[in-house]
């Protein structure tokens, strides 16, 4: 029995849903994003509150209640706040520059810059304090994330000096090194 989509989704003012056949449009102050229902699952909109509700009690539908019901909640929480991640870039040398509104240059060790483009739909600036943070924003939770993951990925945080890039509240586990293993087994 699925506890997540039995909640309501409750709508802030503000945010407006239209249901048209299969698909949820989802509109708010920071823009519109749009889902297509799964066929097991309906939706019904209840003054400020928004019910997701299954055609059967199929293995199926039960397993997919809950997923819409997620889905629609993050669409609800990204048209009205937004999402961000935060990237901490760690190195001697590392640096990000934001070329454009669509390209992100990183220099991260590599005998080459690299030039990372931005998706639409996603901003990315840097941290006015400090320029080794980087800041990814959207309405989107999935492609603010997997943006976030491509960005981490071109040169993940490695355990032994710590460089790299990794999430803001990210906690690396260090390694000690070859010489320091030798002296504690001598």
């Amino acid at each position: 029995m699925s506890r997540i989509g039995r909640k309501p989704v409750a709508l802030p003012s503000g945010v407006t849903v239209d249901l048209k056949g299969s698909t949820v449009s989802v509109k708010g102050k920071n823009g519109e994003l749009s889902y297509m229902l799964l066929p097991e699952v309906t939706v019904k909109v209840d003054g400020s509150t928004l019910l997701v509700e299954r055609k059967d009690n199929s293995d199926a539908a039960r397993a997919r209640h809950g997923l819409a019901r997620a889905i629609i909640a993050n669409m609800v929480k990204g048209v009205s706040d937004g999402y961000e991640k935060q990237l901490e870039i760690i190195g001697v040398g590392y640096k990000t520059a934001l070329k454009s509104k669509t390209l992100l240059q990183l220099q991260l060790g590599y005998s080459h810059p690299i030039d990372f483009t931005i998706p639409a739909g996603i901003e990315i600036a840097q941290d006015e304090k400090n320029k080794n943070i980087l800041k990814i924003r959207g309405i989107d939770k999935q492609l603010v994330g997997q943006v976030a993951a491509q960005i981490r990925e071109l040169r993940p945080p490695e355990p032994y000096k710590g460089k790299g890039i990794r999430y803001i509240d990210e906690i690396v586990r260090r390694k000690v090194g070859k010489a320091a293993a030798a002296k504690t087994a001598a």
